[in-house]
């Protein structure tokens, strides 16, 4: 772990639509700072505390679930807080979104506990930086939604969100639940790490009934744990349920197969 090139990191997303985020995700990929910040919250979580994946890997992927969901959400219609309560743009969204997915767990730096707090200020240093392109009033904007969001993938009531844009970031985030969470962990042998390793993969696709269907793929029943902790903690708080509608299935014999339906 402690021998990794931080400046080798790159975090890549679809940005080719908007000009704004290809801008940020190029300034972040430059950020020094921040990527060893990244190399020490994983070292934090994994090497010293046992716990899954919080480096850039699971940023990376967090980042693109979120990019993803609010795609989808855009798609049907579904208007952005930034651009509803400020008058900004669907980019300005896209923006919150993907600094929020690649900052809420920066507080691991210091301490697992209250992590999701400590992130806030540290992130508002970099938030400064990285947006400092921006008009005043406008990245002001733009940094509040995006602390918001980091905030909002907190358990309980600390990280009730009232922004589609911390919505979709507290969903992604628990949408890292497959086995490959649990990469570089070697200490980490709790009911987590077992429901990691039962859960082979996850979909996020437009929807039938709902605006957007997640599928979720196990290949044994211990996968649940995880995924009803992320129904009840993550999804029912986040203000986006009537727009998700979650499935979990189980592979049996080869076959998937319904497992749980959460209507």
């Amino acid at each position: 772990m402690t021998n990794i090139d931080v400046s080798r990191t790159q975090i890549k997303v679809n940005s080719k639509n908007n000009p704004l985020l290809t801008k940020v995700v190029e300034s972040v990929n430059e950020n020094i700072e921040l990527k060893s910040l990244w190399k020490i919250i994983n070292v934090n979580a994994t090497d010293r505390l046992g716990y899954s994946d919080h480096g850039p890997t699971h940023f990376q992927i967090v980042a693109n679930y979120a990019l993803r969901i609010a795609y989808l959400l855009d798609k049907k219609g579904v208007g952005f807080s930034i651009v509803n309560d400020f008058g900004l743009t669907k980019n300005h969204a896209e923006v919150v979104i993907f600094l929020a997915s690649i900052m809420h767990d920066l507080g691991m730096s210091i301490h697992r506990v209250n992590h999701e707090q400590f992130s806030l200020f540290i992130a508002r240093d970099f938030l400064s930086k990285i947006l400092d392109f921006m008009p005043v009033e406008e990245r002001t904007v733009v940094i509040s939604e995006t602390l918001h969001a980091i905030i909002s993938h907190s358990h309980g009531s600390s990280g009730k969100t009232s922004t589609i844009e911390g919505g979709v970031v507290r969903v992604a985030d628990a949408l890292d639940m497959t086995k490959g969470r649990a990469r570089t962990s070697k200490l980490l042998v709790d009911i987590n790490n077992v429901s990691n390793n039962a859960i082979e993969s996850v979909f996020v696709n437009s929807g039938e009934q709902k605006y957007i269907d997640i599928k979720i793929v196990m290949t044994n029943p211990a996968g649940l744990f995880q995924v009803d902790d992320f129904v009840e903690e993550k999804l029912d708080p986040s203000g986006l349920k009537e727009y998700i509608d979650i499935k979990a299935y189980i592979i049996e014999d080869g076959q998937e197969k319904l497992f749980k339906d959460y209507e």
